[in-house]
């Protein structure tokens, strides 16, 4: 029996028990009882016995041994006494009858085993009423033994007659309760691994409650993280590009124009990036539901979720060159096919990281990216040489300086990483600037 198992039985009783159960005990005793008077009636009538009883010794009998049984889950251990009294009291008496009586007692036997909770007083009891028919099952044998003419003739069997009566006897009643107990054990097992089962599928629908809305919580994280990577880098350059453009509006149009076409891409990447998005979260079922915002051309069908390789890396180092960042982008090592979860984390890093330069590392921070190929693994580091929120003189309009974030970039970066089983180190540098460093496994 598991733990489970174990501690419900210490702790839990079947009784009391409702009506259906007390309806159910009724008819059983009624039942019994008609059974016990047909059956006298017949013994009596085949005069099978020598000497019987009187009708009312009889009747009383009868009601002995069926009544109790009507309130055998109320009270099993007084009901099994009381049934082993009278069917002692049936034999004594010489009430005519050798059929029910056996029914009677063992179902009496039995639901002490099958419904009591303390299982100590249930063994004890069953032990007692066992012994006490053993006891006297022996005291009939050890009489009729002692009456030669009562024991039957000597015969050629390998075993003289009257032993191998009373051996059988004592096997018979050997089986009657030995079934009886097992029975009852049986069914109070069985009862114990029922309400376990109750019990671990009321905590199962509990679980699967508390785990539908730790779901929902974390896909509403990882929608917001998402959110933030397509969203913050690009309105992050939309909006250094659009400063720069209405500074140099009137003395170069040319550069103003530019800087107005990277914030017109930017709008448009950002779009796209999120429709993509917006779709794979429609689908549902493998179908997928219309866009609502789908232009003329659109049908409402969705691509798969992009897999923003690292090839992209290179077009985040000219944004921010375009943006008044001077970045550089360098590859070490040799390429090579990597998982879309991992190609799609070193970007998502190597983006917020850019994105956290355009909007906290001040003017003229240059920015120094890096992807690493190693044996087992792929190295994406960003470091830039700006003042982040280390600044402290005021802003102008010529020159505004960074400004602290809130932190939830970081937040997401380190998820992202732990989630492919990376490592991730994000913090200023000693000499100035700022690094973030993802180590990133491909194995």
């Amino acid at each position: 029996m598991t733990t489970t198992g174990v501690a419900a039985q210490d702790t839990w009783s079947r009784l009391p028990v409702g009506p259906r159960e007390h309806r159910q005990d009724a008819l059983l005793a009624l039942a019994l009882a008609v059974g016990l008077t047909i059956s006298t009636v017949l013994y009596w009538s085949s005069a099978v016995y020598d000497e019987v009883a009187p009708w009312w010794v009889t009747a009383l009998m009868v009601v002995a041994n069926a009544g109790p049984l009507v309130f055998r889950r109320r009270f099993p251990m007084t009901v099994a006494v009381v049934v082993a009294l009278a069917f002692a009291a049936t034999q004594l008496l010489h009430v005519p009858e050798g059929l029910f009586i056996n029914f009677t007692l063992f179902i009496g036997l039995y639901t002490v085993g099958a419904w009591c909770s303390d299982r100590v007083r249930a063994e004890s009891v069953r032990w007692t009423v066992i012994a006490g028919m053993f006891a006297w099952l022996f005291l009939a044998i050890v009489f009729r033994w002692s009456v030669p003419s009562a024991l039957p003739n000597e015969g050629d069997s390998i075993v003289p007659p009257f032993v191998a009566s009373s051996l059988l006897t004592i096997v018979i009643n050997l089986v009657y309760f030995g079934a009886a107990w097992y029975s009852g054990n049986r069914a109070w097992a069985s009862a114990v691994a029922g309400h376990a089962l109750r019990e671990r599928t009321s905590e199962l629908a509990v679980e699967r409650e508390r785990t539908a809305a730790q779901a929902i919580t974390l896909e509403r994280v990882r929608i917001a993280r998402e959110l933030h990577d397509v969203v913050a880098h690009h309105v992050s350059l939309m909006g250094v590009q659009a400063g720069a453009a209405r500074r140099v509006l009137d003395r170069d149009p040319a550069q103003a124009a530019t800087s107005l076409s990277v914030v017109e891409d930017s709008a448009r990447t950002a779009v796209e990036e999120l429709r993509r998005m917006l779709g794979t979260l429609r689908e549902t079922n493998g179908t997928t539901e219309p866009d609502p915002t789908a232009g003329p051309d659109d049908s409402g069908r969705t691509t798969a979720p992009s897999t923003d390789s690292i090839d992209r890396i290179a077009g985040l180092a000219d944004a921010a060159t375009t943006a008044g960042h001077p970045a550089r982008y360098t590859v070490v090592g040799a390429p090579r096919p990597v998982p879309p979860t991992v190609a799609t984390v070193a970007f998502r890093v190597a983006q917020e990281a850019v994105t956290n330069v355009l909007k906290h590392a001040g003017p003229g921070a240059s920015v120094d990216l890096r992807l690493r190929w190693l044996a087992d693994a792929i190295e994406v580091e960003v470091t830039d040489t700006g003042i982040g929120s280390r600044a402290s003189r005021q802003p102008t309009e010529e020159e505004p300086v960074g400004t602290p974030g809130s932190g939830l970039g970081h937040v997401g970066m380190r998820e992202r990483v732990a989630a492919v089983g990376g490592t991730v180190e994000i913090g200023p540098r000693a000499r100035g600037g700022f690094l973030v460093r993802a180590w990133l496994p491909t194995t």
